[in-house]
């Protein structure tokens, strides 16, 4: 009895933080009706409903939610007791789940993940990119990438690239036809390649600052793309003036497809760290990859 129950409690909380039965049955390796199944037993011998399930989703009840908050807690702590006590074999191991933005994956993590998982073959990495605010707590993520300024205080953040900058970037075609730029206040009189901010649901405003003055400047243009290599091809097109990182368009600016403006305007900011809560412990195998991302001291 006992046994039952405690195996059915840990697939209720995977169950529970997935709001999913497909996820959750992919994540425990066993079928959605065997998992159902096991979730109605359990409801059956707690005499209560712990799950309300839709045809599209499935949500922890008032009770369900209670139970979740008293035991969620022990059983994650004996989850991670556990897997570190596997960590203490020869060959380091672990599941490692990260979500970083597009830019980050691809200029900061990827080059690195690369070596790290040919290194330790027996540990296991989830790679969720999203250009949002992503909350890693909520998600379950044991770590996140954001710009320094973006992190919460409460965070541990290990700085994992240099300072950044951005640049204003169109084709030579573009800028004879249009013109260049002057300040960014001529914006308004440009084609410009917007970028939708996928946690608030606006049009991401471009960021300037000469000389202490700072300004945040709403362009308008044709075509709005999240993805960062179409915005650059977009811009390679001619189609406007896109707003990138530096390093993305490096080669484009040395080859002349695309030309720089306002250069002045854009100076360097505090780069990608990988953050996580303080209060979490961590596995070996989560050790190994912050040392292999780290390029300076870490800061809360």
């Amino acid at each position: 009895m006992l046994k039952d129950n405690f195996n059915d409690l840990l697939s209720f909380m995977v169950v529970a933080r997935e709001r999913s039965f497909t996820r959750a049955a992919a994540q425990l390796g066993v079928s959605q009706s065997a998992l159902s199944h096991a979730m109605r037993n359990l409801e059956a011998r707690l005499g209560v409903r712990l799950l309300t399930r839709t045809t599209r989703s499935v949500a922890p009840t008032e009770a369900g939610e209670q139970l979740l908050s008293r035991l969620g807690p022990h059983l994650l702590e004996m989850e991670q007791e556990l897997t570190a006590l596997r960590d203490m074999r020869d060959k380091p191991a672990g599941n490692i789940r990260l979500t970083a933005g597009e830019h980050a994956v691809n200029a900061v993590l990827w080059p690195v993940l690369k070596p790290f998982m040919a290194r330790y073959p027996d540990i296991n990495i989830e790679v969720t990119v999203d250009n949002g605010l992503t909350d890693i707590v909520d998600g379950r993520f044991d770590a996140g990438v954001r710009l320094g300024e973006q992190i919460a205080r409460d965070m541990i953040a290990v700085r994992i690239a240099p300072d950044m900058r951005m640049a204003v970037v169109g084709s030579p075609d573009y800028l004879a036809r249009y013109g260049v730029p002057g300040t960014p206040e001529q914006l308004a009189h440009h084609r410009c390649i917007n970028m939708r901010l996928p946690t608030r649901g606006g049009l991401y405003a471009w960021e300037f600052e000469k000389a202490g003055r700072e300004l945040r400047v709403r362009v308008e243009g044709q075509l709005t793309l999240n993805s960062l290599p179409q915005r650059i091809d977009a811009a390679e097109a001619g189609l406007g003036l896109a707003y990138v990182p530096e390093d993305s368009v490096e080669n484009a600016l040395a080859s002349g497809k695309l030309v720089r403006v306002l250069e002045s305007w854009c100076p360097p900011f505090d780069g990608y760290h990988l953050y996580y809560p303080s209060r979490r412990q961590h596995t070996t195998a989560f050790a190994l990859l912050v040392e292999a991302l780290r390029i300076g001291p870490s800061s809360a």
